[in-house]
């Protein structure tokens, strides 16, 4: 049990379970420790009190058989000091970690990650329900929001910049088909849309910031899971009994490489093969703070051909770091991480030539690594004020080559070929002021530096929380946002038909935005939330080609560089609705439906405004589930289903030019068109079904997910077929069936 702003434990808290006949209750120890013992297996919900602070209800806490459950607690310093007055404050499901966050914002727990039907434990399919927030159709785990380009968006672990955590992962992307990142370690984290605080930085889009969480320290837990997408093994203890220190480590490796390997080929020969681990492993001491070592990595590679082609893809991404919490005193502490973080993408792409030779049409051999260090001094000066300070140095390192066909000058030609390193420098400050206990204004910088050309940006933010009712509250942010481009675009290099080479972009400045946020949210009753946003943002500096007859713009791709000579010219608007009802765990149900109203347009070199890709226009998503308990006694169970379904504007597209493709034998696109074109509407329903049985020491669990019930072929993307001397349209995955069995002892 610690203070939410100093992080200092506290001791005497007063807890009890709600409903217990006889009444079940305990106290926090000198450490802010307490404990439950001999829970029956079950739901529960947890009273606190404490005087001098706001009361608070933990709700739903799933108690198995075989795991504990550990919890980490925050509550909040009442600004009312009379004695004879409890001020209740009942945590709602949701509420954002992060003390500096106004609007915008949300939590997500490990336990709904598991519920979601069609999330496969992956907290960037779970966000994709989430309002203003849409998936993508070739079914990645790129994340839009608010119509930007999922390039947008921030991954954070352990408060250190990640390399984007996901298997099959395109250079420069933030998605991919299948996540590194495993439930099965992460403890509650946050997720933001937009006007986030100024700790983050290098992002215009959104922030995923993911915490592991840390293993049992009183007793080893083991779980295994075997399923059609991997087998995935886990473990977590003390490092020796009676001590404060824990493990948890957990590593996967994909079934159908395994069934490959036996013989038993259900993909064919391309079957995509990826494996991953992740670890945490905590250190407590008494004088010098908690240390803690981590870390999460993974490979994969498909090689796919016939006689036309032959296809070869592997990627690869690791971090390693060291965290270390120190207090100064009881309302001071310091939080300084260290990590190397790692990402590499190698690609070959053959094709026979006329004597049926196949000949190289593409590669790339990308290698990052980046040493990257963050200092944070939190402090809480008393009730009303709360402040962060931090700085965050990156070290980036690169080793990249690449080349591509030119069909125009019918050769191989280099479009990277470089080796170096550069720096990296952020810092911020980030105030909380308690004007009453009615309004809450959060004030803060952040600051952006990239030494590979000099570039940099000063980034001011605000926002308020006015809690105009006892379950009403009005939010407002307001801040300048900014995103350094991938490397590979400062370095690509343009070759001219008559040999000449240039670098046209190593100068090239940051994308930049402005968020402007108002939020309403009012607690309907004790389980039920409204929330409205209405956004506004504009995007400046963005980088477009300097033409006056280009369409093109970085707001417009998701993966990839361009060799295109760019400016820092374009701009973008963004602007719409977001509309949240939810309904958090309670009576064994829960539901949440999220519909969104948005307009996402840019404008380019040739002047016009345009839609951009992702201007799908709306977003409605609805799912819910319930859980049914069956049996008594030792044949218990618990039954629950989930389901869910999307409906979405389709993506635009640039139209073909089927002439002009024709004539020179590849896919031309109509770029004076740029994404007149626009996808039909994207929609899809999945459903989970899922029986739990508790046993003396251990849980069992078996689970169907089944992805796109009704087989609907979303459009993923078209292109020209010269063999077949017309356009083709390829779709989405369609119905998609995953069994797995876990258990916990």
């Amino acid at each position: 049990m610690i203070d939410k702003d100093s992080k200092d434990p506290l001791e005497w808290v007063s807890m009890v379970i709600v409903n217990s006949k006889p009444s079940i209750g305990t106290t926090t120890d000198g450490e802010g420790i307490f404990r439950f013992d001999e829970l029956e297996v079950g739901r529960y919900s947890i009273e606190l009190y404490y005087m001098g602070y706001e009361s608070k209800t933990v709700s739903n806490i799933l108690i198995g058989a075989g795991k504990e459950v550990v919890l980490e607690i925050e509550m909040t310093e009442s600004l009312v000091k009379l004695d004879e007055v409890i001020i209740s404050a009942e945590r709602q499901n949701g509420e954002v970690i992060n003390k500096m966050a106004a609007v915008s914002a949300r939590s997500f727990s490990v336990e709904e990650t598991k519920r979601y039907a069609g999330s496969f434990n992956d907290p960037s399919r779970m966000a994709s329900s989430y309002a203003g927030v849409s998936g993508s159709p070739e079914g990645d785990n790129d994340i839009v929001i608010r119509g930007n380009s999922p390039r947008g968006l921030l991954w954070r672990l352990e408060g250190i910049e990640i390399p984007n955590p996901n298997h099959f992962a395109e250079e420069g992307a933030t998605g991919g088909p299948i996540s590194i990142l495993n439930g099965n370690v992460l403890s509650d984290s946050d997720f933001f849309t937009g006007a986030f605080p100024s700790e983050y930085g290098n992002a215009y889009s959104g922030v995923f910031d993911i915490k592991l969480r840390k293993g049992n320290n009183e007793k080893r837990e083991y779980s295994f899971q075997a399923g059609v997408l991997g087998l995935d093994a886990s473990m977590e203890g003390p490092f020796k009994k009676g001590s404060s220190a824990s493990y948890l480590v957990n590593y996967r490796y994909s079934s159908l490489s395994l069934l490959n390997a036996m013989g038993i080929k259900i993909a064919g020969d391309a079957v995509p093969k990826f494996q991953d681990a992740s670890f945490n492993l905590s250190f407590p001491t008494l004088k010098y703070g908690t240390f803690n070592l981590f870390g999460v990595g993974g490979i994969s590679n498909i090689n796919e051909g016939d006689t036309s082609y032959t296809n070869d893809f592997a990627t690869g991404m690791g971090v390693i770091g060291l965290g270390h919490t120190y207090f100064l005193n009881k309302n001071t502490y310091i939080r300084t991480v260290l990590a190397v973080t790692g990402s590499s993408n190698k690609w070959k792409y053959n094709e026979p030539d006329t004597s049926d030779t196949f000949i190289l049409k593409a590669r790339e051999d990308f290698v990052y690594v980046n040493g990257r260090a963050a200092v944070t001094l939190n402090k809480k000066l008393d009730a009303r004020n709360a402040m962060q300070l931090g700085l965050i140095y990156s070290r980036l390192t690169y080793d990249l080559e690449s080349a591509n066909y030119d069909n125009d000058l019918d050769r191989l030609v280099v479009d990277i070929n470089d080796k170096g390193a550069t720096d990296q420098l952020q810092g911020f400050l980030s105030w909380k002021y308690r004007v009453n206990d009615k309004l809450t204004i959060y004030p803060g910088v952040h600051y952006l530096r990239l030494f590979l050309n000099d570039n940099y940006s000063i980034e001011p933010r605000l926002g308020l929380k006015w809690q105009v009712a006892p379950n009403q509250s009005v939010n407002a942010g307001v801040g300048m946002h900014s995103k350094v481009e991938t490397i590979s675009n400062y370095l690509a290099q343009h070759t001219y038909p008559e040999g000449g080479v240039v670098q046209h972009n190593k100068d090239l400045g940051f994308t930049k935005a402005r968020h402007y946020v108002l939020g309403y949210e009012n607690m309907l009753s004790k389980n039920l939330m409204l929330r409205l946003e209405l956004y506004y943002q504009q995007l400046y500096a963005v980088p477009i080609e300097d033409s006056a007859n280009s369409t093109f713009s970085a707001l417009n791709y998701t993966y990839g560089y361009t060799t295109r000579p760019l400016a820092n010219k374009g701009t973008g608007t963004n602007y719409g609705i977001d509309l949240t009802l939810e309904k958090f765990f309670s009576n064994n149900y829960y539901f949440l439906a999220t519909a969104s109203l948005y307009e996402s347009k840019y404008v380019a070199g040739d002047g016009i405004e345009r839609g951009t890709r992702f201007n799908g226009s709306y977003v409605v998503n609805a799912l819910g589930g319930k859980e049914f308990n069956i049996g008594r006694g030792t044949k218990a169970r618990v039954f629950s289903v989930s389901a869910k379904g999307s409906w979405a504007g389709g993506r635009r597209y640039t139209p073909i030019d089927l002439d002009e493709s024709r004539e020179k034998g590849y896919t031309v696109r109509d770029e004076s068109r740029a994404f007149e074109e626009q996808a039909d509407a994207f929609m899809r329903f999945d459903l989970k079904l899922a029986l739990r049985r508790d046993k003396k020491k251990t849980t069992r669990v078996w689970e169907l997910d089944i992805q796109n019930v009704t087989n609907r072929l979303n459009m993923a993307g078209d292109y020209y077929d010269s063999s077949k001397d017309e356009i083709v349209t390829y779709t989405q995955l369609g119905f998609l069936p995953t069994l797995s069995y876990r258990i916990e002892f």
